[in-house]
Order: structure tokens, then sequence, then C-alpha cells
């Protein structure tokens, strides 16, 4: 297939198909370019639909579901994506749009020079047809004269009336134009063998070459739009495993949803580790007779649900002790409590309940943890750096690094002392969310309890606890040392603990006989039972030391030591605590104490 020798005669056609070729390939060109600045908008906006959906600061914590983690995946992994569409932008615009721009504009060029080229090869045949017409226009006219002069050489020769002169004269005319006419034809056909020579070679070798040209210009053009098209393929194809990656790591998000994992999350965001209420007591009216109706029983709340409760008989017996003190002296002793108070805020995280306690906690120790790293890794630089100083003094001076070494070792000190009170404070959270699930009493709901119910024949009996059992099943006697070893005790180095000895010490050869007899008379109409370990109502923090009687009622404590809250004081200056490790068990004087309970954080 040759354009020189099929489209012979094509010329005008090929110059405009060439024309319009070429401005099919700006037009290719103009596709490609605003492709680019489609894709470079398609990724802009991309990425401002992830910048605006992003999670904010105070969503944070809603994040830690797995829609919302598998939608920021997504958020991500469409980031990435709108990456890779702006690679196929600029990979369009460096290697499609460019080479365009470049290409058209040689092509004009070659098909400039090639036309120009058809134009002067056709100029050079029109020259050579003109110039044979032009011969063969003469040769017509010497051979019509020619014949006018053999015609006038006739009719002269014929007529005897013309001299002889005359008739030569006009036989010399016809020569003369005969000759001219043989000139004229020689000069025709020479002429006319130019011509066809030019035209043979016009038609057979330049404007065959010129049209090769001109398909050879266009072949390239057509191949360059492939090869652009293949191109732009290809630069799709380069992203594609990544585009690819990003949809599967979209679905492998959308997977990783598990509505059973977030409802776990919602219960251990959100449980407190508080018990639900007690049911509802029967409570009998204030004027039915006491022999012929069941003993009220007191209301229970979903912060005191697990402690220990005393009868009404009991509780008279604790205002007793309670009476030893005057109520100035009470008043005053409080205050002074209340005004030492050393109270530890939200640093223990103490106004938390307890399984969100013991959460904070558990990544407290965890930060403190990678915290101590640190800082022995630093500390250990600098022992190597000292050393290599000692080593070769010219290094540098090892007396610069033992100022570094030493605030090392006092922040190592302090994380770490931080480290064991958090240790422990998360000890005894665990202790506290891992306490058994008992109640003192069995439930009634709501209806009134029977005779089996109930311990003792005239009057309502509760478990104490068996720590205070022990003390009712020692007599009078024994019941007596307790009620004055829980008075007794106190701080020497504190002056509230010597108002409060001064005060028992007043008061006691006037209550103790009183006392010890309304105590035996209760402990033998009342009797306890055995009730299991009860569930820490708070945490206590020993602000005196105080010595135990070694009666069994009371513990020894030393200041500053950490214990359970079982409960809290009834009203006669004791709370009944429990130390973590030991799990030892007593009651201390509820104003040598600083309490912090899980419902409400306050100190008593």
């Amino acid at each position: 297939m040759n354009w020189g020798t099929e489209l012979w005669d094509q010329y005008d056609n090929l110059a405009a198909h060439t024309h319009k070729g070429i401005e099919f390939l700006d037009k290719y060109g103009n596709f490609v370019k605003e492709r680019c600045a489609i894709e470079l908008e398609y990724a802009g906006k991309l990425r401002r639909l992830v910048k605006n959906y992003q999670p904010k600061r105070k969503e944070e914590d809603e994040y830690q579901y797995t829609p919302c983690k598998a939608f920021k995946k997504l958020l991500q992994e469409l980031g990435d994506f709108a990456g890779q569409r702006e690679v196929v932008a600029e990979n369009l615009q460096s290697n499609v749009v460019r080479e365009l721009h470049l290409l058209a504009k040689e092509l004009r060029e070659e098909r400039k020079q090639h036309l120009n080229e058809g134009a002067k090869q056709m100029a050079v045949l029109s020259t050579a047809a003109g110039a044979l017409e032009r011969a063969r226009r003469a040769y017509e006219r010497a051979a019509r004269e020619s014949e006018r002069a053999l015609e006038a050489f006739q009719r002269a020769d014929a007529d005897f009336n013309l001299s002889r002169a005359e008739v030569e004269k006009q036989k010399t005319n016809m020569k003369l134009r005969s000759q001219a006419c043989e000139d004229a034809k020689q000069e025709y056909m020479d002429q006319l063998k130019k011509t066809n020579e030019a035209q043979r070679q016009h038609y057979e070798q330049r404007l065959p070459h010129v049209f090769k040209q001109l398909q050879d210009l266009d072949e390239k053009r057509i191949k360059q739009i492939k090869n652009f098209m293949l191109s732009s393929v290809d630069v799709e194809r380069k992203v594609f495993p990544i585009i690819m990656q990003c949809l599967e790591e979209m679905e492998h998000a959308a997977n990783s949803i598990n509505e059973k994992e977030d409802t776990q999350l919602v219960i251990e965001r959100y449980k407190s580790g508080f018990l639900p209420p007690e049911d509802y007591r029967f409570e009998a009216a204030s004027g039915a007779d006491a022999t012929d109706s069941a003993p009220a029983h007191p209301t229970h709340n979903h912060l005191t649900a697990a402690r220990g409760t005393v009868s009404g008989n009991r509780i008279k017996k604790r205002g007793g002790l309670l009476s030893i003190f005057s109520s100035n002296k009470i008043i005053e002793a409080c205050n002074s409590i209340k005004n030492n108070m050393s109270m530890d805020g939200k640093e223990d995280y103490s106004d938390l309940p307890p399984n969100q306690k013991k959460k904070k906690l558990q990544a407290k120790v965890l930060e403190l943890n990678k915290q101590v790293a640190q800082e022995q890794a630093a500390m250990e630089g600098l022992m190597k750096m000292k050393g290599v100083y000692e080593i070769n003094p010219t290094l540098g001076d090892p007396r610069t690094v033992e100022g570094q070494l030493n605030e090392c070792c006092d922040k190592l000190k302090k994380l770490k002392d931080q480290l064991r009170k958090y240790e422990v404070l998360l000890e005894e959270a665990n202790n506290q969310v891992c306490a058994p699930t008992l109640h003192p009493v069995a439930r009634t709901n709501g209806a009134a309890p029977n005779q089996a119910t109930s311990i003792g024949s005239n009057s309502e009996s509760l478990s104490r606890s068996a720590s205070e059992s022990s003390v009712s099943t020692g007599g009078c006697a024994g019941a007596g040392n307790a009620g004055g070893s829980r008075a007794a005790g106190g701080s020497p180095e504190s002056g509230l603990g010597g108002e409060l000895a001064a005060a028992h010490a007043e008061h006691t050869d006037n209550h103790e006989h009183d006392e010890n007899d309304e105590h035996c008379d209760h402990e033998s109409d009342f009797d306890y039972y055995y009730e299991p370990d009860l569930q820490p109502l708070g945490y206590c923090k020993a602000l005196y030391a105080f010595e135990a009687n070694g009666t069994g009622s009371t513990m020894r404590m030393e200041c500053g030591e950490r214990l359970l809250v079982l409960e809290t004081d009834a009203g006669d200056g004791w709370t009944r605590v429990r130390r973590s490790h030991t799990r030892e068990e007593g009651f201390v004087p509820t104003t040598y104490i600083s309490t912090t309970l899980y419902s409400d954080a306050h100190g008593h």
C-alpha cells in the first residue's frame, strides 16, 4: 500500500487528510489534559472529604468501637486512593500530554515541508506543460502560414498574367514558411518529449516520494496515538495493584466490624462494678405489736448492698459507746480531722466506679512502666558516655555528665515511687473488682419474713461479721473490754489523739459498768451467725497509728497504711476495715482514717 501509486492524483485530498489527522491529535491531547485536571480535582475533593470526616479530638473515645475503627481505616485507604489518582494525573501529564504537544508540533512542521516539496514538483510539471502548449501553438501557427504560402504560390504559378519575378517571390515565401513550419514542428516534438519525461518523473518518482513522506507522517501520528493510549492504560495499570490493595483493606476493615465485640466494649466502658440494689424488705406498722410482727429490715441501696448490718439494739449500744464523748468534743475532733485530712482527689481515680478505676490504673501503670524503661535506657546511655569520657578524657569531661545522671536518678526514683503507689492501688482495685458477691441475708422479694428467717424470738438479728461474732462469744467481760478498746488508742503525735484519750479516760469509770451490763443483756438476747467476706465500699488511709488491744474486734494499723472499708461508721466512732494482702479484718477509730467511698469519693 503506497499513497504515491494508489493516490497519485489525490494530492489535495491527502493534504487535507493529514491536516485533519494532526487536528485529531490535538483533540486527543486536549482530552488527556482535561482528564488530568478532572483526576486532580477528583483527588482533591476526595482528600477534602477524608479531612472533613476525620475523627475530632472530642470523638476519640467513640472510635474504639469496630464500626468507627473500620470507618477510620476506610478514610485512610480512601486518602491513599486519592493519592493514586494524583499519581495517574501526574503520569498522564508528564508521559502523555507533554509528548502529545511535542509530537503535534513536530508533525505540523514536517507536513509543511512535505507539502512545500509537493507544490514545487507540481509547479515543475505545470511549467513543462505550459512550454509544451506554447510549442504546440507555435507549430500550429507555422503550419497554417505554410499552407497559406503554398496556396499563394500555386495561384501565382497558375496565373499567366503575373511576371516570373512575382512567381519566384511567392515560391521563395512558400519555402520560408514551409521551413518555419518544420522548425516549429521539431521544436514542438522536442518539447513534447521533455514534457512527457517530466510528467513521468513527476508521477512516478517526485510526487510519490512526497506522498510517501506524507504517508509516513500520518502513520507515525496514528502509531503515536496508539502508544499514547497504551501509555494511559499502563499508567492506570501501574497504580491498579495499590488501588486494589486499598479496596482490599476497605473490605478487610468492613469485615472487622464485630457486633459482639462492640457489645463487650460497651460493657467494659460503662460497667461500674456495683451490685444491684437489694429487694425491699417488709416493714411492720409502727403501732403493731413487736411480738406479732416481723422485725423491720433496713433498706439496701446499690452502694451498700454488700454491707454487714447490726440490729436495732446493737445500734443503740453503739450510741452508748458514742456517749462517752461529749457532743462538743466530737464536733471539734471531726472538724480537726477534716482540716488535716489529705485528699487524693482524682489522682488515684477514687471518684470512678471500681471497674473503671481498675482500667484507669492499669493504663497508668503501663504508662509509668514505659517511662521507667525510657529513663533507665537514658541512664544507661549516660553511664556509657561517662565511662567513655573517663577512658578518653579528650572526648569530654566526665563531670559534665554527673549532673544529668543525678537528674535522671531523681526522676527515675520519683517514677518508681509513683509506679509502686499505682501498683498498690491496682492490687486493691483488683481485690475490689474480684471480690465475691455475697449477701448477709436471703432475698424475700418484698414479702414479710417468716420465723425461720430471724434468729431469736422477740427481736431482729442481723450479721455484723465473723470477727464481731467472736466478740459476742467472749461474754460480758470480753464485750466490755472490746468496747473500751474501741474508744482507746490514739496518736501521741496528734493533739486530737490525746484529746480523744483524755475524753475516754474521763468517762470510762462512769460508763464502763453500764456498758458492760447493756452489752451482756443484748448479747444474751441476740446471736450472730457467720457471714462470708463483704464487698469493699471504698478505701481509707490511716492518718495516725493505732494499736489493737488484742481482743479480736479491733485491728492494728500503721500511719499512712491503706485499708479497704467494709462498713462505715454507724455512729459509734468505729469503722470496719480489711487489710488487702492478709485479709485481716477489724475495727479502727473513724477519726484516725481518711475514707474515700466509691460512690461519691468523700472523706470521713
